[in-house]
């Protein structure tokens, strides 16, 4: 009895704290044999919720806690942050720290609007998400890398989803050509939750059609084929946040044929004939009137009256004429 004392005394000093120890024992109470269990140690895990939800132009806070294996890790570490899918999706942040430091530097950030909130050295991983937009909706994953004298590194696998709520937004309306020379008229519109569309038109007899169409994640569209009416046609975007409205307008020519057709065909060309002939004659006119004025310095009936007073002028002057009159 004594030795299986000090047996059990022995074996107290070398099992580490944290194990467990199982003794067996004969029915005379003398020891069998003793088998050791280390306690379960610390593993990896990671706790986010399950959804996180804000509004459109708003911020939104994806909250990342984890636990490791390594008591007192002080090595260099990095935090990241992804956006689709867990280990292959883009990455939208990530950040570094060296050794010994709680500063994560930011290496990226997608479109500067990410930020980390948490402390990866207290095992927070926290991110803010900045200027949301209806794009940015999506399940996120968060990681950390050790990378030091211990390499090891654990990524969420389920992530936490972002759900990014708006208010309708009309992004897009217009008619266009369809089958059999008809025209058809389109509507879309975004926003969380996918906003119903209708159309109406007082040539639908004021009587709106709700003719949703297939959407794309938070846009839906809506068709209204065969218009058959000119007119004005109206969409209404409507979800639990609010509405939204466009309107497009459809002017077809309506033609002539026969008789009435040449007629109109025939006066169309005599009236751009007259006016080509009238823009002639102006431009004739004031061609006339920008003429300059000559005057013509040798009129002949001038030139013989000047010669004859001239001459007289000079008879009447010159010695010789005198000495010969009577």
């Amino acid at each position: 009895m004594e030795a299986s004392i000090r047996l059990l005394a022995c074996l107290a000093c070398v099992i580490p704290m944290g194990s467990l120890v199982r003794t067996k024992r004969d029915t005379t109470g003398n020891v069998l044999n003793t088998e050791m269990h280390s306690a379960p140690a610390k593993r990896w895990s990671m706790q986010v919720p399950a959804e996180v939800s804000a509004a459109a132009g708003d911020a939104a806070v994806l909250s990342c806690t984890f636990t490791h294996p390594h008591r007192h890790y002080e090595g260099p570490l990095t935090a990241i942050w992804r956006v689709g899918e867990p280990y292959a999706g883009p990455q939208v942040f990530r950040c570094a720290a060296a050794r010994g430091s709680e500063l994560c530097q930011t290496a990226l950030s997608l479109h500067g609007r990410f930020r980390l909130l948490g402390n990866p050295r207290r095992n927070d991983l926290s991110l803010r998400v900045e200027r949301l937009t209806l794009a940015d909706a999506g399940r996120y994953f968060c990681r950390v890398e050790f990378a030091g004298d211990i390499h090891d590194r654990y990524e969420s696998r389920h992530g936490v989803r972002l759900r990014v709520t708006a208010a309708p937004r009309i992004v897009n309306i217009s008619v266009v050509p369809g089958p059999a020379h008809a025209f058809r008229a389109l509507c879309t519109a975004e926003g969380e939750p996918p906003p119903a569309l209708t159309w109406s038109s007082a040539a639908l007899g004021n009587i709106s059609a709700a003719l949703q169409g297939p959407g794309h994640g938070y846009q839906v569209t809506a068709e209204l084929p065969a218009l058959s009416r000119d007119g004005r046609y109206t969409c209404t975007a409507a979800n639990n946040l609010g509405r939204a409205e466009a309107s497009v307008y459809l002017f077809r020519f309506h033609g002539t044929s026969g008789a009435s057709a040449i007629a109109l065909l025939l006066g169309a060309l005599g009236l751009k004939a007259l006016l080509l002939l009238g823009a002639l004659a102006a431009g004739a006119a004031r061609r006339r009137l920008e003429l300059p004025v000559t005057q013509d310095t040798h009129p002949w009936p001038h030139a013989q009256e000047s010669s004859y007073e001239n001459l007289g002028q000079m008879n009447s002057r010159s010695p010789q004429s005198a000495a010969c009159s009577p």
